[in-house]
Formats: C-alpha cells, sequence, structure tokens
C-alpha cells in the first residue's frame, strides 16, 4: 500500500509498503528501501474519532519515531527527535476517494489522483455539467474510480481517450 506524508514544512513523502512472500515487510521512502519494523501499545477509546492514548513506535533505518493516534484523520502526531508536530497520511485509496468527490467550486480541472488507465470518457467537448457530474472513469490499484466535475459549467476539452495511460496529477478534462 502506498501513503503519502505530508510534513508541516509542505514535504511530501512517498511511502511504500509491501510483504515479500515469507510476510516481512517491505518498506520504501520516496522509492529508497529503508529498515522499518513497528510496535503498537496504548489502547484506543472506542467509538471516537480522537484517541486519548495509543500509538506506535516504528524504528526507520535504526532512528525511533513514535507515531500518536490524537487529531482528527488524516492528522498523526508525530514525535521525532524530540519534537512533537502533525503529520498528514493519506493512503492511495484516500486520494482517490477525494478525487471523485466534488469540489466546492474549483478550478475546472478534473486531474487523476494517481497513476491508471482511463477507461470510460462520459462527456463531450462543448457539454455543458454541473457539480459533481460523473466526466471520465479511471481504473487504479484494480479499482474503477469516477471523477467529477468540481463545478459547473461547459467542457472545453478533453485531454485523454479511453484506453490512455495517465500519470497521477495530469488534467484530464477542461471545464469553463
Amino acid at each position: 500500500m502506498k501513503y503519502f506524508v505530508t510534513l508541516p514544512s509542505g514535504r511530501e513523502l512517498a511511502v511504500d509498503i509491501a510483504e515479500d512472500a515469507s510476510g516481512k515487510q517491505l518498506v520504501s521512502v520516496d522509492g529508497n528501501p529503508v529498515e522499518a519494523d513497528a510496535m503498537s501499545y496504548g489502547a484506543a477509546q472506542p467509538g471516537r474519532t480522537r484517541v486519548a492514548r495509543g500509538a506506535t513506535s516504528v524504528r526507520i533505518d535504526g532512528r525511533a519515531v513514535e507515531l500518536w493516534l490524537e487529531g482528527e484523520p488524516p492528522d498523526v502526531g508525530v514525535i521525532a527527535d524530540g519534537r512533537r508536530f502533525f503529520a498528514k497520511v493519506e493512503s492511495e485509496r484516500m486520494r482517490i476517494r477525494a478525487a471523485a468527490k466534488p469540489g466546492r467550486g474549483g478550478e475546472g480541472h478534473v486531474k487523476s489522483p494517481m497513476p491508471g488507465r482511463v477507461l470510460r470518457v462520459l462527456v463531450k467537448e462543448g457539454d455543458e455539467v454541473v457539480e459533481g457530474t460523473p466526466v471520465v472513469v479511471v481504473e487504479a490499484m484494480k479499482m474503477e474510480n469516477e471523477l467529477a466535475a468540481s463545478r459547473a459549467g461547459r467542457v472545453i476539452r478533453i485531454l485523454v481517450a479511453a484506453g490512455a495511460t495517465v500519470e497521477g496529477g495530469a488534467t484530464l478534462v477542461e471545464i469553463g
């Protein structure tokens, strides 16, 4: 599973966590393999978003980092090198879901939340759409993701066709 960790400085780290055939966790940060293991302790309070106690100690290349389960998701409290701060942690799936939801008067660009393949384009240039209208379906991580218009307007330009492979962040449809 891939995660995106945004630090308070705005720097984003891509963290990939996989498992090999023996069950060993394989972790890489920005494409660089790291030795990592984790141990959870403490207890979450049932039925609550905020957690009073509960943490995970993560050792990354011999350096201990405490991850405190507090704040509102996707924020995670972090203690590293004696400093405490919040980092934003999003999985690929969280990003896909967020991209599929219509925004509030968005910029007019429908973008792919991650690399994938265009399955269907649901509109034509010149079509009028309202906020939330599905405009394109992208397959990513073996899931079909229906991406919607972030605002009402006219479809100005379609930049992809069914079958096209797209990068994460690529503009697929422009709405004016």
